[in-house]
């Protein structure tokens, strides 16, 4: 799947309507261009496209009196906003791909209702556990890697990395059944992205030629 969409849709949707530069600052300020591919370019070239496909919709916004081009402001779309839980469901549930697309899933599982939220991360344990079935199908964990030789250290990881995250997805599961965090119909949810003008702190301070859109 497409993390950088998500990302995106993520921020745009978190603010209402946002231009290009406040989003790339919100993802930084959230590191997610350490632990995904959500670099200025492919920001940038996200929205645009989403724009294209009907998911964002586009305004043009006159300079401010201070100077400047001007700048487009980004919207959601109900279009928009129906590809956003798709693929938020999709990153809750994913065991298979990379950490960049659990990370993003975990970053708005939020926006969706709690017992929602746990109906798929379950699923998410239950796909953990097939894998590690179809892995022991080759090799048993209690024998060690060596009886496969070094390649078996390959499948002693994917068996530890399937435990490790089917725990840490329990674990999170059970706070969220007793209560941690504030779910989607719940009240005020945490605010987790910057006000215009705010200082980013994580901010790479890497400059873009799109960073004035």
């Amino acid at each position: 799947m497409s993390v950088i969409r998500l990302l995106v849709l993520g921020a745009v949707r978190m603010h209402g309507r946002a231009h290009g530069y406040q989003v790339r600052n919100d993802l930084e300020y959230w590191g997610a261009h350490e632990w995904s591919n959500a670099k200025p370019g492919s920001i940038y070239h996200a929205l645009k496209q989403m724009a294209k496909q009907g998911l964002l919709k586009a305004h043009e916004i006159a300079p401010s009196t201070a100077g400047g081009p001007p700048r487009t402001e980004y919207e959601i779309t109900e279009q928009g906003v129906e590809e956003y839980l798709r693929l938020l469901r999709e990153a809750l549930t994913s065991y298979d791909q990379k950490l960049d697309v659990l990370s993003a899933g975990i970053g708005f599982i939020v926006d969706l209702p709690r017992a929602e939220a746990v109906e798929l991360l379950k699923k998410r344990v239950e796909g953990l556990r097939e894998w590690r079935r179809s892995v022991t199908e080759y090799y048993t964990p209690a024998e060690g890697p060596a009886q496969l030789g070094h390649i078996g250290e390959i499948m002693n990881f994917w068996v530890h990395s399937a435990d490790a995250g089917a725990e840490w997805t329990r674990g999170l599961i059970k706070r969220i059944e007793n209560g941690a965090y504030v779910f989607a119909g719940e009240g005020e949810p945490f605010v987790g992205v910057l006000a215009e003008g705010q200082e980013n702190p994580y901010a790479t301070g890497e400059r873009h030629p799109e960073d004035g859109d």
